[in-house]
């Protein structure tokens, strides 16, 4: 009686980490210009195109979904460690063909579409901060410990990378087309971070997960070019990030110097008239000084006058550390009513009558028979 064969162990239960040389022929696979890398960056670069265009986020979402650029550029860390030149022009080069389609797609959808204004999908993909570096650098962590982890969840990854890259590449193409030049060049700077960020988060996951590429990442020319690049463009990043604290910042101060003006207005003894209600408040800080805008109902069209408006504006100045200029919006209302109001009468209201006790009916006693006498018998028809 014959016996099964003797298997190695790592074919019968899946291993947590796989082994060097499969890792090495599934990333030279995935480096590879393919007919399905093709098809699936021009859905992907077409629906996120329509869905920038428009403005629609659960559209770009589902083109996140299908796009295929993690495979050449976690392949392209991979080569970088290991020191596979032609496998890294491979990855670069497959990435750069996807970059240029989507490019090419999503201008032709701009040319065709003509949108003269863009949504905040498009806007908000052209201001780059430290904020999406950092955003790129864990998207790039977690697509390659997915792949070196066969028990980490690879779709999430992908998920991730579309997240950081598809995007900003289809923005840049419609502003192309549009000729928004300047803002096309945010968009670019976006996507450079981001593929960088990508490759670096690549590039420290190998080593960390990868006891044979540990020593590589710290030798590694080519790492440490994009680890450098990486740290270039902290510099550019972390101004427009210091730019968004500080508007941010100075919005939350003039939104409170708005509302403490406007609880002044409202709640001190100083008033734009008895007659008067103050509606709604504005500051137009463009102009030099400020611009109070109070707009008031008023029942006298002449109020309030323009020395009232100047008391309040004073009143503001004296407890504001700038000076404003107060501009009042007056809007007259009609108050109408009977020439005379003479008092009603009073309603009457008829007395209620006294309410008689219930006293229950109770039917009448037989009469009592008299002893020695007896009662006649009931005579029957």
């Amino acid at each position: 009686m014959g016996c099964w064969p003797c298997l190695p162990m790592a074919s019968v239960v899946p291993a947590a980490v796989l082994p060097a040389a499969l890792l090495t022929r599934q990333f030279r696979a995935e480096a590879s210009l393919d007919q399905e890398f093709v098809v699936l960056t021009m859905a992907s670069s077409l629906i996120a195109s329509l869905g920038l265009l428009a403005n629609s986020a659960a559209v770009v979402i589902g083109a996140m979904l299908i796009a295929p650029w993690i495979l050449p550029l976690r392949a392209t860390a991979f080569a970088i460690l290991q020191g596979r030149l032609p496998l890294v022009g491979r990855g670069l080069l497959t990435l750069s063909i996807g970059v240029a389609t989507t490019v090419v797609l999503s201008a032709g959808l701009g040319l065709i579409v003509g949108l003269p204004v863009f949504g905040s999908e498009v806007i908000g993909r052209t201001s780059p901060n430290l904020l999406d570096l950092a955003i790129a650098i864990v998207a790039g962590a977690i697509a390659t410990y997915a792949k070196v982890r066969v028990k980490a969840v690879g779709s999430l990854a992908g998920t991730a990378i579309a997240v950081a890259l598809v995007p900003p590449v289809c923005v840049f193409g419609l502003l192309v087309a549009a000729g928004e030049w300047q803002r096309a060049q945010g968009a670019g700077l976006l996507f450079a971070a981001n593929l960088l960020g990508i490759l670096s988060g690549a590039l420290v996951t190998l080593g960390i997960t990868r006891p044979e590429l540990r020593q590589r990442l710290l030798q590694s020319r080519l790492g440490f070019v994009s680890l450098l690049l990486t740290g270039l463009l902290l510099v550019p990043l972390s101004t427009s990030f210091v730019g968004l604290i500080g508007q941010a910042r100075r919005q939350a101060s003039l939104n409170r110097v708005e509302v403490a003006i406007a609880e002044s207005l409202r709640t001190e003894t100083i008033t734009l008239g008895q007659d008067s209600e103050l509606v709604g408040i504005s500051i137009d800080w463009e102009q030099n000084p400020p611009l109070i805008r109070a707009s008031v109902r008023v029942s006298k069209p002449n109020l309030p006058t323009p020395e009232q408006v100047a008391a309040v504006q004073d009143f503001i100045n004296a407890r504001q550390t700038i000076r404003y200029r107060l501009l009042v919006q007056r809007t007259s209302i009609d108050v109408i009513g009977p020439e005379t109001a003479p008092n009603p009468r009073a309603v009457e209201v008829p007395p209620e009558e006294p309410s008689t006790p219930f006293v229950p009916s109770v039917p009448p006693l037989p009469e009592a028979i008299t002893p020695g006498t007896e009662a006649p018998e009931p005579q029957l028809p």
